[in-house]
């Protein structure tokens, strides 16, 4: 449902419905206005519009930030990503969402090169855990037993800081995407952590033909995320603000 009301093509729709409505009743630059607004949907349905939303979406990620202070052995947390359907098994790799292959590669890549514990957040709908599936999957890329630890009962980025606040140091080195990452440090840093920021990887294609100008059901899908995590670091913020870090 928040996805229908952030997408693009909603407004649109609703701004196109609202201007054939009031248009014998609005003078010529009321009309001009109502055209140029109802239009702005349809560029977010383009490559261009959406990865311009997706550059904005991901420049708060910092980084660079918070990083000189985290030694290496501080804990790496990683927050899946979800399924995308009910698993068979644990073993049922294939239930996995691609962004939750993408953010545990990266997390394992950085506990190869750096060592520490590695942290898996992420509960779910399902009888299994998204933090279990990935552990499992950890194992099988060289992860040992004494590095994983999963937090199991969380279902929301907000639910991931949360969960895990009492469990160790709050100097940590947090993965998930690019896109995903500015909300994600307003809820671990409200949960008083100071997260150092390792993005597994960025949504953002830049110009490329004149494909990047032509609306595309792909670009409407990268819009409506882009859109979803604006609003939710918004909201994050509004929150923190009244729960602050304990």
């Amino acid at each position: 449902m928040g996805y229908l009301l952030l997408s693009p093509l909603t407004w649109g729709l609703l701004l196109a419905l609202a201007l054939c409505l009031a248009w014998r009743r609005l003078g010529r630059r009321l009309r001009l206005a109502g055209l140029a607004m109802s239009a702005l949907p349809l560029v977010l349905c383009t490559p261009l519009g959406a990865n311009v939303l997706v550059r904005l979406a991901e420049s708060g990620n910092g980084a660079a930030e918070n990083c000189l202070q985290v030694e290496a052995s501080s804990p790496i947390v990683v927050l899946s990503g979800g399924f995308l359907r009910s698993p068979g098994g644990i073993d049922d790799y294939a239930a996995l969402n691609p962004e939750s292959w993408r953010r545990l590669y990266a997390a394992v890549r950085l506990w190869q090169r750096e060592g520490g514990e590695l942290v898996i957040a992420g509960g779910g709908p399902y009888a299994i855990a998204e933090s279990e599936m990935l552990a499992s999957l950890a194992r099988g890329w060289g992860v040992p037993d004494n590095a994983l630890r999963t937090e199991t009962e969380s279902a929301t980025t907000w639910e991931n800081a949360f969960a895990l606040r009492d469990h160790g140091s709050s100097r940590i080195r947090l993965v998930t995407s690019a896109l995903h990452m500015p909300r994600a440090r307003v809820a671990f840093g409200a949960a008083g952590f100071d997260p150092c920021a390792h993005p597994s990887g960025s949504d953002y294609q830049p110009p490329g033909g004149w494909g990047y100008f032509v609306p595309q059901s792909s670009a409407l899908v990268k819009s409506e995320r882009a859109l979803h995590e604006l609003a939710g670091t918004l909201a994050y913020r509004w929150r923190a603000r009244r729960v602050g870090p304990s």
